[in-house]
């Protein structure tokens, strides 16, 4: 059996090449996915709707064979193995805190029937917890990390396209429906599945990879990968990535691509991996914070103020068009959540959990490790964090990544009347109110303020 979890995916799957060479010729795999209620049910309806898009793609590249089961894990993959007279069930390695607990469970339950859960490869280049520092002990800090990253290495991608052939799947066995995919409303939604991935990745080698180092923090600008959800859900693994950009970098013809550019897409990979092993080594910062002083911290209650974050009526134009972005399309660019990040904690006073609780709530690419460390960052709280002290100015943010106002006008359409820059200070218009946008909430000079008074008090 192959029990697919963020691994939804063909290509470069290691585990799906120990399957196959577990069943031999004469044998066949069964395809497993699990709708586990301790995943789906706190998952909003952005992660879902994407879960069931791809999951009908991978499907369909199993020539409709994937078994799709609900229930706890540890009742129905020993039950299935058990039925299919499947010795062996193999999984990619989950590197989570609940994936972990859940893994030990179903290994014990096979284990009692004389099955066994095998683990092969990992959702990154390089498994949580694999490196340390020579003491031993984890990386507090991103840039050592980087470094031991790159200086480790990764293999190279593994070639199971080749045996993932119609052959390869057991036909005839029962199988659940997939639960009914949300509705998604007006929401823009990319392509989902492998073979979508793959091709945004080609697409942004070929025409967005060479100035990615000047134009990923600009929102207004199509300068990013948007490869995330791909990544979050396994239709393509960063092992590719990588590997691409190693090709990328020694092909003569691609010389235009600047070194540069390269390892900058480098780095903000191995942010993902140094925000898993963070949680691997301490789960217990998906909830709680990791610099314990800031326990102490004075904050607010989320209330009227904090919905009118979640809502993109705080009368900041840059952080509103963050947050109507979030409910349109589920997603947000990096630049504006770490601003919006900001506005909530230090502007509002609110706890970064709150905000990051929200984010998980409506992020089609919505990750525990990078989300729950992004905000932590954002908070001053986290591993690598930027100092509490440091205040974005949600203005000055906004003029310096979009300077001429596109992205602002794209998601608030009560501003589109007011010309370039001058969007992000409507307050300054003679009509920047006239269309029914919201005036300030707070003022950001005295709220900047007070969040220094709270640090003070703890620091």
């Amino acid at each position: 059996m192959l029990w697919f979890r963020r691994d939804l995916r063909l290509a470069d799957h290691p585990a799906l090449l120990a399957a196959a060479s577990d069943a031999g010729r004469r044998q066949a795999v069964v395809p497993l996915f699990v709708v586990d209620p301790q995943l789906w049910g706190p998952a909003g309806a952005p992660r879902r709707a994407w879960l069931i898009r791809s999951l009908r793609e991978l499907r369909a590249g199993l020539a409709g064979r994937l078994v799709v089961l609900h229930g706890r894990p540890e009742d129905v993959v020993p039950a299935l193995a058990a039925q299919v007279r499947a010795d062996r069930v193999h999984v990619t390695a989950d590197a989570g805190p609940y994936g972990r607990r859940r893994d030990a469970a179903v290994a014990a339950a096979l284990g009692r029937d004389g099955r066994a859960l095998v683990a092969t490869g990992t959702p990154y280049a390089v498994g949580p917890g694999t490196i340390t520092r020579p003491n031993g002990r984890p990386y507090a800090v991103f840039t050592p990390f980087f470094r031991a990253w790159a200086q480790h290495g990764w293999p190279a991608p593994a070639g199971s396209a080749a045996v993932a052939t119609d052959t390869l799947w057991m036909r005839g066995v029962d199988s659940q429906e997939l639960p009914a995919e949300p509705d998604p409303g007006t929401a823009r939604w990319p392509d989902v599945g492998e073979e979508a991935a793959g091709r945004r990745w080609a697409a942004f080698v070929q025409a967005g990879l060479r100035s990615y180092d000047q134009r990923r923090d600009r929102p207004d600008v199509d300068g990013t990968s948007a490869l995330s959800a791909h990544l979050k859900y396994g239709e393509i693994h960063p092992r590719t990535l990588l590997a691409d950009l190693a090709a990328v970098r020694s092909a003569a013809g691609l010389s235009a691509t600047p070194a540069n550019a390269i390892d900058s897409f480098r780095r903000e990979l191995c942010w993902r991996e140094f925000y898993a092993d963070v949680l691997w080594h301490r789960p217990e910062s998906a909830r709680a914070n990791l610099r314990p002083e800031f326990d102490r911290m004075r904050v607010d209650p989320p209330g009227e103020r904090f919905e009118a974050w979640r809502r993109g009526r705080t009368g900041y134009p840059f952080v509103d068009a963050g947050m109507r972005q979030l409910l349109a399309e589920g997603w947000v660019h990096n630049r504006v959540r770490m601003v919006v990040a900001s506005f909530l904690v230090k502007d509002l006073h609110v706890w970064w959990t709150h905000g990051a609780r929200w984010f998980m709530e409506r992020l089609r690419d919505g990750d525990l490790a990078s989300n729950q460390h992004g905000w932590q960052w954002a908070a001053g709280t986290g591993t690598d964090a930027a100092p509490f002290f440091r205040v974005f100015n949600p203005v000055v943010q906004g003029q310096r990544f979009d300077p001429d106002g596109d992205y602002v006008r794209r998601h608030i359409p009560e501003l589109r009347h007011i010309a370039g820059g001058s969007v992000h200070e409507p307050w300054s218009a003679p009509d920047g109110y006239g269309h029914g946008y919201p005036e300030r909430i707070v003022d950001h000079a005295r709220e900047r303020t007070e969040a220094l008074r709270r640090y003070e008090e703890v620091r």
